[in-house]
């Protein structure tokens, strides 16, 4: 993205960034981006220089997400509401961005995770929501954004996955499950966009410091009776790191993946979880 000058950065060794070229005019779409993986993304884009659009579908706490970037990157950042469940919602949103930008270069897919528990406690409706927001957003998303970068011969497609994808985790079955899903259809895509250079992939967060793996830190605690700081610690000690993740070391990958610096990069699942999975998927 936007290239700084050796005042501005301080003594550093001469080199490129990781930046996209021409990048204060490249359109980010980053969606979800409220809380947690989706708003840490975003603010690592919008520090590159780029313009970055945001979403989620509470109002209230995208459009502080979007005050909170602005502040810290001193980039103007445009919100919507948006269900990404809802095909009409997202057909509306791109078509706004499209109408105001004239493009998108690159699609960020995110959503919240699915909810957590075993095969037992999962109904149909648990399953098909799921498949709605996480795979149906992605590829609706995906088809919408697709025309631009076809005429501009250019696009970064990034989905946020989960390490679940590589590496099943127990109470995590409908995310098991529907990531995977996310995994093959990118892949299949990948091959058809690719001399279009256009490029997808899949980034697979271990455990990271989010509000949702609070939340899931909170939920076992109780289950267990111990402390969440205990529960931490035994995560912990079953990461090679011997430590959980932080947003922005998955946010700038995101980064990476959406720069120019990316370019022989595609169709890949790369997981940022301290070296827990093995699987090669």
């Amino acid at each position: 993205f936007k290239q700084k000058t050796a005042y501005e950065i301080g003594v550093r060794l001469v080199g490129s960034e990781m930046c996209i070229r021409d990048s204060n005019n490249k359109i980010v779409l980053v969606t979800a981006a409220s809380q947690g993986l989706g708003k840490a993304s975003a603010l690592s884009i919008a520090n590159e220089g780029a313009t970055v659009i945001i979403c989620s579908r509470n109002k209230d706490k995208i459009s502080k997400s979007a005050k909170d970037i602005e502040l810290q990157t001193g980039s103007k950042i445009s919100f919507f509401q948006t269900d990404l469940s809802n095909e009409k919602d997202i057909n509306k949103m791109i078509e706004n961005i499209i109408k105001k930008y004239g493009r998108i270069d690159v699609l960020v897919n995110n959503t919240g995770g699915p909810k957590a528990g075993f095969f037992d406690e999962i109904n149909d409706d648990d399953w098909i929501s799921t498949f709605e927001s996480t795979f149906l957003s992605a590829v609706r998303l995906t088809r919408a954004v697709l025309p631009s970068m076809r005429r501009n011969k250019w696009g970064r497609i990034i989905n946020i996955s989960s390490v679940s994808a590589k590496q099943p985790i127990d109470n995590l079955i409908l995310s098991n499950g529907v990531r995977m899903s996310v995994h093959g259809w990118a892949k299949t895509l990948s091959n058809q966009i690719a001399s279009d250079n256009i490029l997808i992939n899949n980034v697979c967060p271990g455990f990271t410091r989010t509000e949702r793996v609070e939340d899931l830190v909170s939920m076992q605690a109780k289950d267990l009776n111990i402390s969440e700081d205990q529960v931490v610690e035994t995560i912990s000690s079953n990461i090679p790191a011997k430590r959980v993740g932080k947003p922005e070391e998955l946010a700038d990958l995101v980064t990476f993946l959406a720069s120019e610096k990316s370019s022989y990069i595609t169709g890949q699942s790369i997981a940022v979880d301290g070296g827990v999975s093995s699987l090669p998927i």
